[in-house]
């Protein structure tokens, strides 16, 4: 069954901060509560962004596009601890005026039925977080 979280809000920073922070690929540690370690294994695409969980999982994300033009990161996700699979996300940057913009984070994956609304509230509350975590870090840089 197929299913899709967005996450869209708006920064407190210029789309060129937002977007250089994004395009860094690394970093989720500092935003996402629930990552402990992230490292990044080569550059730009087909790099490689490997996550340690608070739980002492891992997972793995293959940057498939960074396209600066559009502002706009595409990844996979196919190591994970949780029960779905072609984990796919798109993250987005939008102009909202000199000292604004708006990020826009969308996820989609196949999860079956009996997992589905926990999976998709675990997956909307984490990406809720790491945009707040990333949107402090650019309001305090």
């Amino acid at each position: 069954m197929n299913a899709m979280v967005n996450i869209t809000k708006r920064l407190d920073a210029s789309a060129e901060r937002a977007w250089a922070a994004i395009a860094g690929i690394g970093g989720l540690d500092r935003w996402f509560p629930i990552i402990s370690d992230c490292r990044v294994e080569g550059a730009g695409v087909g790099a490689l962004r490997i996550m340690k969980l608070t739980t002492g999982e891992e997972m793995r994300d293959n940057i498939v596009e960074i396209d600066a033009g559009a502002r706009r990161l595409r990844y996979e996700r196919p190591h994970h601890p949780f029960p779905v699979k072609d984990y796919a996300g798109v993250v987005e940057i939008h102009d909202d005026g000199e000292a604004h913009s708006v990020l826009s984070w969308t996820v989609r994956f196949d999860v079956d039925a009996e997992h589905r609304d926990e999976i998709i509230a675990l997956v909307h509350s984490a990406i809720s977080d790491g945009v707040d975590g990333l949107n402090k870090e650019l309001r305090e840089a």
